[in-house]
């Protein structure tokens, strides 16, 4: 009773000891280093937007093939064909003299055009205006608008990048509110459909420059500092986002935890910019003057900053896949619960195999060896499948992790301990041995 009440005893002020360390005050040293990691958490959090639009500022600018990949799609939207026709209409008639149209056609040439101009209507103004305008609606949902679309585009690329960072004057310029494209070679294409069709004056309009708005804001000038930084941050950015917050989980002190708040930390601050995207398209929309088409305006948008939320959606599920995979690591019940049906599956699996004959040989006992060293490797290959990857989405980070998960499976199941021998336990006798039983007796 003695020795049993000593034994007691001690557990008793074992048990006080550990109550006393958990309610003691941490030191100091212990706080600062979890204020340290908490802080580099937060600053990766908050930088990983400006990382986002930093890559996003980089392709668009930085890139030619990936800024005409981005642009190509307009030259077939309708709302944008539509604008473009309107504006060039406009232009177009800007410098036709309605007085003297009829008296400047050849003789030879003038019932060609009274009949098409005859069936747009009495009125010669607004006739000649519905005429240029369905000329310039063919230009620009011909086959050759795109052509003529990526053409320009890809030209004028380099104009486009003097203009974002404030230097010289090009195709596309930038004012103190608008980024536009010069539209002067649809112009010479529709002057072209308009002679073949008959108005030989329009033959007569001098080289028309006129512009396209693709991008119109309040003091946009007054920003170019701040996107010629961007520019220039380029991929490091998104780095740097990515290696503070991987920074903060080391120096803390219960790191799971920490990895989970940094990861989804990122994931809704990414969520943050995608919704800030949204918001600030219906606001740009409407602050856009009555000239102005919302759907081509729309469009543009939209097409601009394609990529930019597929990126948004990439950071989003990568965060929260890690996440989830930091979460199901840890000593929770639930998961704790997940780990032990995946281990049930796996050695259900493989015991079935085992009964089917199927033998790993000397496969088994080498991945059981090295298994850590295995999964380190294929956790290692997945994460620069994701940092490698030309421009993914998040569906790619899905097939990823889903690759990696099968990968992982084989592994357990080739790790999985059998009772595999060369002969089974209960061989029956061979033939010979029978016989020779029999011939002994």
């Amino acid at each position: 009773m003695d020795a049993g009440g000593d034994d007691l005893a001690v557990l008793r002020a074992r048990i006080a000891a550990l109550e006393a360390s958990a309610e003691a005050p941490r030191p100091p040293r212990h706080r600062l280093r979890s204020f340290c990691a908490a802080l580099l958490i937060v600053i990766g959090c908050i930088l990983t937007p400006l990382g986002i639009i930093a890559s996003w500022t980089s392709d668009i600018v930085g890139d030619t093939d990936r800024y005409v990949q981005t642009v190509t799609p307009l030259a077939a939207d309708p709302a944008v064909q539509d604008a473009v026709a309107t504006r060039v209409t406009g232009a177009v008639m800007e410098h036709i003299d309605l007085n003297s149209l009829l008296e400047g056609v050849a003789p030879e040439q003038r019932p060609l055009l009274e009949k098409a101009l005859g069936k747009l209507g009495n009125s010669l103004e607004g006739a000649v205006s519905s005429f240029v305008h369905d000329r310039a609606q063919d230009v620009v949902a011909s086959p050759a608008f795109q052509t003529i679309w990526t053409d320009a585009n890809r030209a004028i690329h380099t104009s486009l990048d003097r203009a974002l960072t404030g230097s010289d004057d090009g195709a596309v310029q930038i004012n103190t509110d608008t980024v536009t494209i010069d539209l002067a070679p649809v112009i010479d294409r529709v002057k072209e459909r308009l002679v073949d069709a008959g108005l030989t004056v329009a033959g007569n309009i001098p080289e028309v420059h006129t512009d396209f708005t693709v991008l119109r804001a309040d003091d946009i000038g007054k920003v170019k500092t701040g996107f010629s930084l961007l520019q220039v941050m380029g991929v490091w950015l998104p780095v740097i986002s990515v290696l503070l917050v991987a920074g903060g989980v080391l120096l803390a002190a219960h790191r799971r935890r920490s990895l989970i708040a940094g990861t989804l930390g990122i994931a809704v601050a990414a969520l943050f910019l995608g919704v800030a995207l949204t918001v600030f398209r219906t606001v740009y929309l409407n602050a856009l003057p009555s000239g102005v088409s919302p759907a081509a305006a729309g469009a543009v948008y939209d097409t601009l900053v394609r990529y930019l939320r597929t990126s948004v959606r990439v950071f989003v599920t990568l965060g929260v896949l890690i996440a989830l995979a930091a979460w199901l690591s840890g000593p929770s019940r639930p998961a704790t619960l997940v780990r032990g049906l995946w281990d049930s599956g796996i050695s259900a699996t493989r015991a079935t195999a085992d009964r089917a004959g199927m033998r790993t040989g000397p496969v088994g006992p080498f991945v059981r060896r090295y298994r850590t060293w295995i999964t380190w490797i294929l956790v290692a290959a997945a994460a620069l499948a994701c940092v490698f990857w030309p421009h993914p989405t998040g569906w790619v980070i899905v097939g990823i992790a889903l690759g990696l998960l099968f990968a992982l499976a084989v592994l357990a199941f080739l790790a999985e301990e059998t009772g595999e021998t060369h002969e089974p336990p209960n061989k029956p006798p061979e033939p010979h041995e029978i016989d020779e039983g029999h011939t002994a007796h």
